[in-house]
């Protein structure tokens, strides 16, 4: 990633697609999210942020938002790939007995909005 502005936000979280432009908007839940990611890192983008979040207790929110290089290359990284297929494997496995708690989904929407905040004020740190 070579400018702070090059990248794009996998995100279902209707707050970030309001709060930024460089948004790939899913319209769906958490794993449709990181099967977009998914797609788009065997198509040569790279991940800025880990797909999924740092508490298991994030696995339960209905919105997930994750960073991307916003170009593609023509070579794909096998350390992302193998990042993202875990992460869809975790995410499932973590699923099988539990649905995502939609009673709270306004506050997990601003949990995630923030956290994504906190990645990108980061990124700026470290690219500029």
């Amino acid at each position: 990633m070579n400018k702070i502005n090059d990248f794009s936000i996998v995100t279902n979280n209707p707050i970030v697609k309001e709060k930024y432009s460089q948004v790939i908007f899913v319209d769906g839940g958490f794993e449709d999210v990181l099967i977009k990611t998914r797609d788009l890192v065997h198509s040569g983008h790279e991940l800025i942020n880990h797909p999924l979040g740092a508490s298991i207790r994030m696995f339960f929110s209905p919105y997930r938002s994750i960073i991307v290089s916003s170009k593609s290359t023509e070579l794909v990284d096998n350390e992302h790939v193998s990042i993202m297929e875990s992460s869809i494997i975790s995410y499932r496995k973590q699923m099988e007995n539990r649905m995502p708690d939609i009673v709270n989904s306004q506050d997990y929407a601003i949990i995630d909005s923030e956290l994504l905040d906190s990645s990108v004020e980061e990124m700026k740190r470290f690219y500029n």
